[in-house]
């Protein structure tokens, strides 16, 4: 077993995010999606131009 002093910050931070998630519950649980967004999100899955690829976004956020 690892000691909490030898985690990344990262490691800690996802532990912290399931232990939440865990006594919470996903508070999405049960709901659907309704068609029109169903359709917004196809359409724009369609639509190459619009994606911006993960390390250009990563870059426009300071994550690099």
């Amino acid at each position: 077993m690892r000691n909490v002093k030898d985690l990344t910050i990262d490691e800690l931070e996802y532990l912290i995010e399931q232990k939440i998630m865990e006594v919470l519950g996903d508070p999405d649980s049960g709901l659907e999606l309704k068609e029109e967004f169903k359709e917004e999100l196809r359409r724009r899955l369609e639509d190459l131009s619009a994606r911006i690829p993960h390390n250009e976004v990563a870059s426009r956020i300071g994550q690099d």
